[in-house]
């Protein structure tokens, strides 16, 4: 490997939860290399995750839905001139060094299209990896959080001493939160609730859901804060009605960085494998994850952080369950379970 990069160039697109596992890397690099400029590529959704980040000199967006666009239109031509320029402002900036975090063909070719010289790849398929200049495969303890990242860093020779997510806040996200806990009366605390995600077999039951949020009102003394995307608006509807007390939904109602800062204020979060329940980890507030179909760790690497996982014959399923709709995994998660777990964690609490 290059032994003093100057220009580094970071590639991980999306999804939300693993651009926060790979966050450390931002560090790590920065600690090895604190003079070099150090910029990441990744997908507009995303960009306000990282767009404050101390450790990064730059976040480069990926135009996805540009091309995509163009090329449902089937304006190939104007889609070629876009790839073009793209790849023209990459080389621009002449990064010395280039890692692929993903490992996916997608993200392979803008790691190529950047020209730098060292191209590394974290677990590289889909043909990716003849794009790369090396390859760093897949692996670390996958019990522990980000553990694949943890490895890389420690193949390139970063340290790896502290390792942990972080997830950046500014002013203006600092003070929505301020002025949401001021408006709804939540001063003395809440409990953020993160129950929706991309697939359906990581969920937990509604039905859950509804006699949970009570109870946690009853027994923690603490009332709920419902986070959640704008598809996930009627699923959130149906909760709240059924809840039968008063629920501060904010589902489809912020930015991501908004939700993140309500995160960030919370004196407990329970949620499934979602980007937003890992960003309570992030922020080192007691986190309660709930997983069944994936479970991409076990281990937390933080006393107030814990995971409730019941493993089956069939577990991880991930994207094939074989259980015909009943998710037995996130069925066997009781809501006694959960509350006694939450009650544990609230106990462990320090202030936010």
């Amino acid at each position: 490997m290059i032994q003093e990069p100057r220009r580094i160039l970071l590639v991980r697109l999306s999804a939300i939860g693993d651009i926060v596992f790979a966050s450390p890397l931002i560090d790590a690099l920065r600690g090895r290399y604190p003079d070099a400029h150090i910029a990441w590529l990744v997908q507009p959704e995303s960009r306000s995750l990282l767009s404050t980040h101390p450790g990064l000199d730059e976040v480069i967006v990926w135009p996805r839905g540009d091309w995509s666009r163009l090329w449902r239109e089937r304006r190939y031509l104007a889609l070629w001139r876009s790839l073009r320029a793209f790849r023209r402002k990459l080389r621009a900036r002449r990064f010395d060094l280039a890692i692929d975090a993903q490992g996916l063909l997608k993200s392979g070719l803008l790691t190529w299209f950047s020209g730098a010289r060292e191209r590394v790849g974290l677990g590289s398929r889909e043909g990716s990896q003849w794009l790369m200049t090396r390859v760093v495969g897949r692996g670390g303890d996958s019990r522990r959080i980000g553990s694949e990242y943890r490895r890389l860093a420690r193949e390139l020779g970063l340290p790896v001493g502290r390792f942990e997510m972080r997830v950046a806040l500014a002013d203006e996200e600092r003070a929505f939160a301020r002025g949401f806990i001021e408006g709804q009366g939540l001063e003395r605390g809440y409990v953020v609730i993160c129950p929706f995600t991309t697939r359906p077999q990581k969920h937990w039951f509604e039905a859950s859901w509804i006699a949970l949020i009570p109870q946690l009102e009853r027994w923690l003394g603490l009332p709920v804060v419902m986070l959640g995307g704008p598809r996930d608006r009627e699923a959130a509807g149906r909760i709240r009605a059924g809840a039968g007390v008063a629920l501060h939904s904010v589902v489809g109602d912020t930015g991501l960085t908004q939700a993140a800062a309500l995160i960030a204020r919370a004196r407990l979060l329970i949620g499934v494998d979602t980007g937003l329940t890992h960003m309570g980890i992030a922020f080192d507030r007691p986190t309660l994850c709930l997983f069944g179909s994936t479970c991409p760790y076990l281990e937390t690497g933080h006393a107030n952080a814990r995971v409730l996982y019941h493993r089956l014959a069939c577990s991880p399923c991930k994207r094939n369950p074989t259980c015909d709709g009943r998710f037995d995994c996130m069925a066997a998660i009781g809501v006694d379970e959960v509350l006694r777990q939450a009650a544990q964690l609230l106990a462990l609490e320090r202030p936010a």
